[in-house]
């Protein structure tokens, strides 16, 4: 029975580490040629790019595909209380049908009357019939390495999985097709009044005529599912992948742009749409561009604002990557560079703000936009509210000054209510001098770049008072501000150990087992190279860092590159089996810096909180206490 359808630290390199990489060459002791090029300057070597089509890019003829064409009789429509009462399956390929199985099964509960009505099987016909564990591994070694077809697949799907589940097998992922989902784009309401199966089969002709029987409803299936392959092979549509594109709701304007991944790199890079007047409307990434950016115009889009980007788009520039880091550099460097409308990320590094501790005889926090001299810097930071926040647990901790504008050592002024609280020194009317506020600075400079222990050590204290008050809010709001300190200090000290590294080599494998390799210097990619499987990459580092790009060292955490450019680039070292090939200085974190605190608080706003013993407490009818 169906229902109706509905709509590290790492501070030296490996000296064995090029040997390890270069693996066994190719009988032909062919060099290996770059995919792309790098980040800052061109290929190394300046050979142009190649890289076999990929089957995604070739497609599968349907002619070629076998396809399981499957119907169920159930003893009901849900998967959690029904189950199978009867299978059947027509294995088809090329036209030709290659086999049939059908089967009964026995269910563990008893067949609804009704349902006994709709199907004609009753309990006695089922009394005798193969359990449902004894049928399952038939049916999926009959179905295996097919494509599954049904009408209406997520009932037949749905059903097949629990089953396959309660004996005991993984959940198994087919690749599928549903002819009702097809119908729906190619029959129109003038050729049948519905897209039910008995509906389909009568405007098809087929030879079995539905009866909710399993093996005459696959037969009819099947019957159906060479009558669309029929039409859509008049609209183009020869392929498995066109298939799937094609069932997606797409609207005929935007169907008809698809050429514009005409020509377009099939493997790594990024991709620029741009509107009539060349204006970059959006910027992305893909592993393989010309797959990515068909699906724009072939698969339905659930974003407005993408739909409308689409719309716009008259053109799609393309650049070939030699490997995934390369092409997610470059897309931020081009996104920071156009600004493109339809991006929401990346769109203004510019707008990070740092917490930056002036250079003068009596320091204080200056909230800054940007990091250009030797100072201490604590950041960056996405937004002023956290800046804010994180300012103020170090100002708990440390009593810094909070006055605005410039303190000379000679010159005398009333001090702030801050000073008679015990929150500051006062240098300003001189109970400090330059030598004792210099150990406040001191301290302040010392849980940026590297132990936060004092920090959290007040903010905790400052948390324990007020939770024993039931203050749950105001200690939430200290827990937030320590939080926001740590990580911005962790952040700002990953950032300066990757940015002070003069030149870093790097070995990523691909799954082809060849490497992608990267040049960073301060900071900043410089060089990109992705070397084929089976060829000696040495060659290939001397390349790369030979025509990589000059960087001149910048004070600030990150000087040479984007911050984002740079965390990426961390992330990227940080992978799976990514190897350090040379390095030129060290690269290390310190030992009790704010990395390993950051960790502690990673998952802090997803645990049960204070703020959640406050709304516990306002449940209760208790009013909060400031």
């Amino acid at each position: 029975m169906r229902p109706d359808p509905a709509p590290a630290d790492r501070s030296t390199a490996d000296a064995g580490i090029l040997a390890g990489l270069a693996g066994a060459t190719n009988p032909a002791g062919e060099a290996a040629r770059p995919r792309g090029g790098p980040a800052g300057a061109g290929a190394a070597g300046g050979l142009p790019g190649h890289r076999q089509t990929s089957l995604d890019d070739l497609g599968r003829p349907l002619s070629d595909l076998t396809f399981v064409v499957v119907d169920l009789e159930t003893t009901g429509t849900s998967v959690a209380t029904g189950e199978i009462t009867e299978i059947g399956a027509v294995r088809v390929r090329g036209g030709e049908v290659l086999a049939e199985m059908s089967t009964l099964v026995r269910p563990s509960v008893g067949i609804p009357p009704m349902v006994s009505v709709i199907t004609g099987i009753t309990d006695a016909m089922v009394a005798t019939a193969p359990a449902e564990a004894e049928v399952v591994p038939t049916f999926l070694e009959f179905a295996r390495g097919a494509v599954l077809v049904a009408h209406n697949a997520p009932f037949d799907l749905g059903f097949l999985r629990a089953a396959a589940q309660r004996c005991g097998y993984p959940p198994p992922v087919w690749e599928h097709l549903d002819t009702l989902r097809i119908a729906r784009r190619v029959v129109s309401r003038d050729e049948a009044p519905d897209c039910r199966l008995a509906s389909l089969a009568r405007l098809f002709r087929s030879s079995t005529e539905p009866c909710h029987r399993a093996l005459a409803d696959a037969r009819a299936t099947v019957d159906v599912l060479h009558g669309l392959f029929d039409r859509l092979g008049n609209a183009g549509v020869r392929t498995l992948e066109e298939l799937h594109e094609y069932s997606a709701r797409v609207s005929p304007a935007q169907r008809r742009k698809r050429y514009l991944a005409d020509g377009l790199p099939t493997g790594p890079g990024v991709y620029i749409f741009r509107d009539a007047d060349g204006r970059a409307l959006y910027v992305g990434t893909s592993r393989s561009v010309r797959s990515r950016v068909r699906t724009y115009f072939t698969a339905s889009e659930p974003r407005t604002r993408m739909a409308e980007m689409v719309a716009l788009a008259e053109r799609v520039d393309a650049i070939g990557c030699a490997h995934a880091l390369e092409a997610e550099v470059r897309e931020l460097r081009l996104i920071a560079e156009h600004k493109p409308p339809y991006n929401r990320r990346s769109r203004f590094p510019e707008r990070t703000v740092y917490l930056k501790l002036t250079d003068e005889p009596f320091p204080r926090l200056s909230r800054v936009r940007a990091a250009r001299d030797g100072a201490t810097y604590l950041g960056p930071f996405a937004s002023t509210r956290g800046a804010d926040d994180a300012a103020d647990a170090l100002l708990a901790a440390v009593p810094l000054r909070q006055c605005a504008g410039r303190l000379s050592p000679r010159a005398r002024r009333p001090a702030c209510a801050l000073a008679d609280l015990g929150r500051c020194g006062a240098p300003c009317d001189g109970r400090e001098d330059v030598a004792a506020y210099a150990r406040h600075v001191a301290a302040a400079r010392a849980a940026i770049t590297g132990d936060p222990g004092p920090v959290i050590a007040a903010s905790t204290r400052h948390i324990d008072r007020l939770a024993g008050e039931r203050r749950y809010e105001d200690a939430a709001v200290h827990r937030d501000r320590m939080v926001a300190f740590v990580r911005a200090a962790a952040r700002g000290q990953r950032l300066a150990a990757l940015t002070r590294v003069p030149q870093l080599v790097a070995a990523a494998p691909t799954a082809q087992a060849g490497w992608d390799l990267a040049v960073v210097r301060h900071g900043r990619l410089v060089s990109a190279v992705s070397v084929a499987p089976g060829v000696d990459p040495r060659p290939w580092v001397d390349a790369a860092v030979a025509s990589a790009e000059t960087v001149q060292p910048q004070p600030g955490p990150a000087p040479c590159a984007s911050v984002e450019e740079t965390e990426r680039i961390a992330r990227w070292l940080a992978g799976s089996g990514v190897r350090l090939v040379r390095i030129d200085g060290e690269w290390s974190w310190p030992a009790a810096g704010a990395t390993r605190d950051a960790l502690r608080y990673a998952d802090v706003h997803r645990s049960p909180d204070l703020s959640e013993q406050a709304a516990g407490r306002r449940a209760e009818g208790e009013r909060p206490r400031r």
